[in-house]
């Protein structure tokens, strides 16, 4: 039929590629890592000649499609940290160069999304539908589906999307976790399935059986249905304090206290200060390596040198022939620094005793102070605060929920992702009372010392052993075995007691009931950013940190609001007056519930201005009895 065309899916360029070496030479069997085959034996070597290559893809440009009304794909799953490994920098720097639009730390799939999607909105496709992994989720993914279902004149809509499900390779069993999304102009109530339970298959090449629950509505970029957590903007307020911790990018900084002492740590002055513990997520959520980490930063190789020649020593012999061969041309200059010692974050830390942390990735979200003496690494999120009230509502029910709504999931263990610039900057903090203020901050001390006294005490006690027996605790679980032993060793029934007077305080202080279903309490977190938004916009900031982010105490000029500041979730528009006439105020009940999914009355009379709750109420009933609406039996009501 001539229907199968053999070439690149998603790039075109006018030449042929070719590998060469910074002399111009060609180069033979490159892998694109800079290493090279040797001829005698085979093994990969590092070559410097192979460093830098020059790829050469003349005006590369985004593939051709034939023409089609649907679209349905499996691309290939390449993350964005393998692609220059898997397709090489010249084809990776091309295909960056030809989407402009798709941001560099995207995966290889989300080119595919692109591409369907500029389609599909310019009227050339019905619809199409897509299998990625389940990172398409993560923040940089997500911006590529954000951008196409926000459009304000031609928006796109998800039809239908699965978030997460097992997918097992028949051929060789492996197992990942994939996505589903299928998208189509306009915008339009979507179906979301989940899946709630599954099971091992008799063999593993056979697949998983799940069990699958659906919802109706409006799907977002993070595939949720409800507030628009996604579209939450960042907050002056947080502004500065979360950051990645440091990228080492040269293993040979990692000493170990016997090492450090022999390299002078103790009885060189001035060496405490560049020689210092260094934590990574499995420090906090299992045991300590009590590993350290020679931090250079701030001096020069010569004032590295001549102040600690030993330590500098080390460094050059172990890191300095691994940066030669990086392809990155600051970290080859630099190699007695970390690759990325965030400078932006150190000012932040300077006069702080400690400083909050939690692992990226983990099972459960486990906020905790460690010593500001400490360096953390990249897979480490640093909250610069050492204010036990900012832990506590960090630590609440609350900032969890809106955390794994606005992170991703990661890995096979689908464990969530706290991503800063998504959970942390955006996360409207409460405005409590100086009395709160003190509440909360007795509660989050006595939260911190609770979990380290009993690790102390139980050296092989975790963090995530403990939360694991909590969960449990929480779902009904018998406890019993080694979670019994567990239970005892970290007195998780006082754990428990401590979390729930600490969700009671945290709910408090933003004047809201403590067991809100999360679907509302996610609105009205939403809601709130849009509010602080607006209220940043116009020069109120309800700095975390006043001391350090607005020291001299001056005033914030207004600014022009932003209209996507004000945006309602879902409608395109800002936030719509009650309508005047009853058809009108029944459609518009009907279009919201399409759009929100689930929500009781209180929280669908807030997408309007001047809706009173009592009559929102009355028109919801009658919904429901003319079969335009449904009441569940949690109080919500959602389309039909």
């Amino acid at each position: 039929f001539r229907n199968i065309e053999n070439r690149d899916a998603v790039l075109a360029w006018d030449s042929r590629r070719e590998r060469r070496d910074e002399a111009g030479h060609p180069v033979t069997r490159w892998d694109g890592i800079g290493t090279v085959e040797h001829p005698a034996t085979g093994e990969r070597v590092p070559d410097p000649q192979a460093r830098v290559q020059v790829w050469d893809y003349l005006k590369p440009r985004p593939a051709m499609w034939p023409q089609a009304d649907f679209i349905v794909g499996n691309p290939p799953f390449i993350g964005t940290s393998r692609m220059r490994e898997a397709l090489g920098d010249g084809y990776t720097e091309a295909l960056r160069a030809a989407y402009p639009k798709v941001p560099d730390s995207a995966d290889f799939v989300m080119y595919w999304w692109e591409k369907a999607a500029l389609a599909t909105r310019a009227g050339e496709l019905r619809r199409f539908g897509l299998i990625t992994t389940n990172s398409l989720r993560q923040t940089f993914n997500r911006r590529v589906l954000e951008q196409h279902l926000a459009d304000p004149k031609t928006p796109l809509s998800l039809l239908f999307a699965i978030p997460d499900h097992p997918w097992v390779d028949a051929g060789d069993g492996a197992a990942v976790r994939i996505a589903m999304t299928v998208a189509a102009p306009g915008a339009a109530p979507g179906r979301l399935v989940t899946v709630t339970e599954e099971r091992k298959g008799e063999t593993e090449a056979e697949g998983r059986p799940v069990n699958l629950s659906t919802e109706k509505g409006r799907i977002f970029a993070n595939l949720r249905i409800g507030a628009d957590v996604a579209g939450a903007v960042a907050l002056r307020a947080n502004d500065g304090l979360a950051h990645m911790g440091v990228k080492l990018h040269g293993m040979g900084f990692i000493v170990s206290p016997a090492e450090a002492r022999h390299l002078g740590l103790g009885t060189v002055p001035g060496l405490e200060r560049h020689i210092r513990p260094f934590l990574n997520g499995r420090d906090l959520a299992q045991t300590t390596r009590g590993t350290l980490a020679i931090d250079f930063f701030g001096l020069s190789e010569s004032q590295a040198r001549d102040s600690f020649p030993q330590a500098f020593q080390l460094v050059l012999d172990t890191v300095k022939p691994e940066r030669d061969q990086n392809n990155r041309e600051t970290y080859r200059r630099n190699w007695w620094i970390f690759g990325e010692p965030r400078k932006e974050l150190r000012p932040a830390l300077e006069g702080l005793s400690r400083y909050i942390a939690t692992p990226r990735t983990a099972k459960h979200r486990i906020f905790q102070f460690v010593s500001s003496d400490s360096i953390s690494e990249s897979k480490l999120v640093v909250i610069a605060t050492d204010d036990a009230w900012h832990l506590a509502v960090v630590s609440s029910r609350l900032h969890e929920i809106f955390s794994l709504a606005a992170g991703g999931w990661l890995g096979i263990g689908n464990d969530p992702t706290y991503n800063h610039s998504d959970c942390f900057n955006p996360f409207p903090f409460p405005d409590p009372t100086e009395f709160q203020k003190v509440r909360l901050r007795s509660l989050g001390e006595q939260l911190d010392a609770h979990r380290k006294a009993q690790q102390a005490a139980h050296p092989k006690l975790t963090l995530t052993g403990i939360y694991n027996v909590l969960e449990k605790l929480r779902s009904g679980e018998r406890i019993e075995g080694k979670d019994r032993e567990v239970y005892d060793q970290g007195l998780v029934g006082i754990l428990r007691k401590l979390h729930d007077e600490m969700d009671a305080e945290v709910a408090a202080a933003y004047g809201w009931p403590v067991d809100l279903p999360e679907h509302d309490l996610l609105q009205r977190l939403v809601d709130l950013n849009r509010e602080r938004a607006a209220e940043e916009a116009q020069g109120l900031i309800r700095w975390l940190r006043p001391d350090f982010q607005n020291p001299t105490g001056r005033a914030v000029t207004a600014q022009p609001i932003q209209t996507e500041m004000l945006v309602t979730p879902g409608t395109g528009k800002g936030r719509p007056p009650w309508p005047a006439s009853l058809p009108d105020q029944m459609r518009a009940l009907r279009d919201v519930l399409a759009d929100l999914g689930p929500g009781d009355p209180e929280t669908i009379a807030r997408r309007f201005r001047n809706a009173r709750t009592t009559t929102v109420e009355s028109l919801l009933e009658t919904l429901s009895v003319v079969r335009s609406a449904a009441l569940r039996e949690d109080g919500r009501y959602e389309a039909r």
